[in-house]
């Protein structure tokens, strides 16, 4: 997400290391290749123009503080304003229950998809999910909320009887309610283009449900056309909120920095991959903070709350206090980090790692790793002492691996044991030295 806007933007600071003072000559050529990577990223050029200006009016003329490198203090000044620029603040959606939402957009923006995920994360926050398909339109939209709906537990109102959305959308608001659902989310029609009919029927549609938000679903990928779509649609609708979808692609960051500047809409959330739960909140300051390169480590915390269970922690932690961490313990892990998204997303969010490219290699490596695991005997993983050769043979034929795959694993696993004891021991330096020859002491897909 975002990469080469980061990767741009990181280049140009560089220009200003080594200066003792923030002048007007040598802010120059560092801000004009930030315009550029602002440009490259889409985005649109009058936001562009008065973010360089808001930037050079705090940058020109502060002396560089003690130990601090100019670099940094640019850092400092750009993050707080593309925090601005983002839309510092409350981004949260209405608290009540019930609570209706109407989500709307152009035709292939993802909002079907969108409002189970939507559904997902309120889910997480007490309310009891209903979605209504009211995309009478689109060959199959019905059946995908439907599919959507069941498979991840939600109550579903649709039907192919009829193609009045109004009928069908006050007959679902008072069937799930009935059925106890505190959350509606109409998922409306969309159309290739914004025209006078589609407009019509969502003015109808909220003057009948009486949503408490209408969000505009956006692909981020078409950048500029974004900030015109949402544009439009408030004019026509009235929005409360955009929600961004598909972060996770070749999406350059345009529409999510003007978008707000142009439209003063709040982004209040972003699909950031397939899955129902590849869904997060947008929070300015932390997209601000992962576009400079410094990581996102509250949402990583926030996931790893959201996924871990707090006693697994507390034993696996304790485990290693006492050296005794085994492949049963290993799978734990793996399991438990594959819930919090993929090595790349995880390692996207740690200050100074954005740079890291972690590909199919990686995820395969993981897979792999996890193959021979589970190839082992519940014994094998609890005690891997008493895997002699003949059971490497099993465990390999039985992953589809190679015997030396399993012997790298055996002996890793052993390495991190030495390594827990000597931490035990207070052997830190030792410590860190072996775990400097062991690549980290992480299995493989995890270095």
């Amino acid at each position: 997400m975002l990469e080469t806007l980061t990767e741009k933007m990181n280049g140009a600071l560089k220009m200003l290391r080594g200066n003792s003072k923030l002048t007007e000559d040598n802010m120059a050529e560092a801000l004009k290749e930030v315009r550029k990577a602002l440009l490259s990223a889409d985005v649109h050029f009058k936001v562009a123009k008065d973010f360089i200006n808001q930037v050079k009016e705090q940058c020109v003329g502060q002396e560089v503080i003690n130990q601090v490198a100019p670099g940094q203090q640019v850092v400092k000044i750009i993050n707080d304003e593309l925090t601005k620029l983002l839309g510092e603040g409350e981004t949260a959606l209405i608290e009540k229950k019930p609570l209706r939402i109407m989500l709307v957009g152009l035709q292939g923006a993802g909002k079907t998809t969108a409002s189970a995920k939507l559904a997902d994360l309120l889910r997480s926050r007490g309310y009891t999910p209903g979605l209504i398909a009211c995309d009478v339109y689109r060959p199959a939209a019905i059946d995908q909320l439907e599919t959507l709906a069941t498979q991840n537990d939600f109550a579903f109102y649709g039907t192919k009887d009829t193609r009045d959305v109004i009928k069908i959308a006050k007959k679902g608001d008072s069937d799930l309610s009935k059925s106890g659902s505190d959350l509606i989310i109409f998922d409306t029609a969309g159309r290739l283009q914004i025209n006078t009919e589609l407009i019509d029927e969502l003015k109808k549609l909220k003057a009948t449900v009486k949503p408490d938000e209408i969000l505009l679903v956006a692909d981020s990928a078409i950048g500029q056309e974004a900030v015109n779509v949402a544009s439009s649609f408030n004019e026509e609708v009235g929005l409360t909120g955009i929600i961004l979808t598909k972060m996770d692609g070749d999406a350059r960051g345009g529409a999510a920095l003007s978008m707000k500047a142009i439209t003063q809409l709040p982004i209040k959330f972003m699909g950031t991959g397939e899955k129902v739960d590849d869904f997060e909140v947008f929070h300015p300051d932390r997209i601000a903070s992962r576009i400079l390169g410094m990581g996102d480590v509250v949402s990583l915390v926030e996931k790893a709350q959201e996924t871990i269970d707090e006693k697994d922690a507390e034993e696996m932690a304790e485990k290693m206090r006492r050296a005794d961490f085994n492949f049963e313990d290993m799978l734990k892990q793996f399991r438990q980090v594959k819930k919090m998204g993929s090595l790349g997303s995880i390692m996207n969010m740690l200050p100074g790692m954005n740079n890291i490219e972690i590909g199919d290699d990686e995820n395969k490596k993981m897979a792999q790793t996890e193959a021979i695991i589970l190839s082992m005997t519940v014994k094998e993983r609890q005690n891997p002492t008493i895997i002699n050769g003949r059971r490497r043979m099993r465990i390999a034929n039985g992953s589809g691996m190679q015997v030396k795959d399993v012997n790298q694993l055996i002996k890793q696993h052993a390495q991190m044991k030495k390594m827990m004891k000597k931490l035990r021991g207070g052997k830190g330096r030792e410590m860190m030295k072996q775990m400097g020859a062991m690549g980290g002491g992480m299995p493989p897909g995890m270095r």
